[in-house]
């Protein structure tokens, strides 16, 4: 089985109204909201192409929030990068990168924006969500509910802050 690596980004501002939302882009070719992402293309990682993909998909500029992770240890010589929020291994169905049923490990993160508004054309259309809205979204697959569910409950708790 092919596995390719593939990046995507829940995107969360608090409005001026003090509400939290979650951007979702409507993917044309599944015919569902998703968060946005894709490959990770042969010169980044996961984290850049996150990044790449928010901006490409939503033409907003993210920042993404690193996920739990083990600290390296004092002294440690290398950097690390931003760690996901979830690794999944997932089927994929034949796509533009491979013509055959696929698998993708995909690197899920979290990002947070100030201002809504597009800094860049968006490639795909793009909607604000309250945690409201996506209980009761249709076209929205059960895992990226489930996730985002978890997400909003974090921000809600307190253990995932949004606040710069």
């Amino acid at each position: 089985m092919i596995k390719e690596l593939t990046a995507s980004a829940f995107v969360f501002r608090i409005g001026e109204d003090g509400v939290c939302r979650a951007a979702l882009v409507w993917h044309p070719r599944l015919e569902l909201w998703l968060p946005a992402g894709g490959h990770v293309e042969v010169d980044e990682g996961a984290a850049e192409a996150a990044l790449r993909e928010i901006e490409e998909e939503t033409g907003l500029r993210a920042e993404l929030l690193p996920g739990p992770s083990v600290p390296l240890p004092a002294g440690f010589p290398h950097s690390a990068p931003p760690a996901p929020w979830w690794v999944v291994e997932m089927d994929a169905c034949a796509d533009n990168h491979t013509r055959e049923p696929h698998r993708h490990i995909d690197h899920v993160y979290v990002a947070r924006v100030g201002d809504a508004e597009p800094a860049a054309g968006a490639v795909h259309e793009v909607r604000w969500f309250t945690e409201q809205d996506i209980a009761e979204l249709e076209g929205l697959s059960e895992d990226s509910r489930l996730q985002v569910k978890e997400l909003f409950a974090r921000i809600a708790d307190g253990s995932l802050r949004l606040a710069a």
